[in-house]
């Protein structure tokens, strides 16, 4: 499923005519095979055995790329490291307090807020995030 998904991906860069080198190959499929919500530095950090030549700096540009072309999500919080999201289907977020993990979940019938928030406030809504807070479950277990 995911090596679909890499593909898929690898065309729409390739519709937005950006050329596909190894380590964008390799940044988009971590991205996809992960799931993690990761770092730039994590990424790197990942990677850098495979691409010893690889800056940090290629990661962050690969992924404004990304970004830009809207494959990737950036998932800013304050002062925190933004965390990277391969958005291929509509979702939100629960995230730890404890430890920060983050994970995807799916929910329907959220796609009228906007729809609504646009009523209520007259403003023309083009997008919405949703991230709940709590303890993941490893967090609970660890608590008890």
């Amino acid at each position: 499923m995911s090596s679909h998904k890499v593909e898929h991906a690898i065309e729409e860069l390739k519709e937005s005519n950006i050329r596909i080198t190894p380590q964008r190959y390799a940044i988009l499929e971590f991205l996809i095979e992960y799931r993690s919500h990761p770092t730039a530095d994590e990424i790197f950090k990942a990677l850098e055995d495979r691409f010893p030549n690889m800056s940090v700096a290629t990661v962050y540009n690969n992924l404004r790329k990304f970004v830009e072309i809207g494959i990737v999500q950036e998932m800013s919080y304050g002062d925190a490291a933004s965390r990277f999201d391969f958005g291929a289907q509509k979702h939100y977020h629960a995230i730890c307090t404890n430890c920060g993990k983050i994970e995807d979940f799916f929910y329907p019938g959220l796609e009228d807020v906007e729809m609504a928030s646009s009523k209520l406030t007259s403003y023309q809504i083009s997008e919405h995030r949703l991230e709940v807070y709590g303890l993941c479950p490893d967090c609970v277990e660890a608590a008890n």
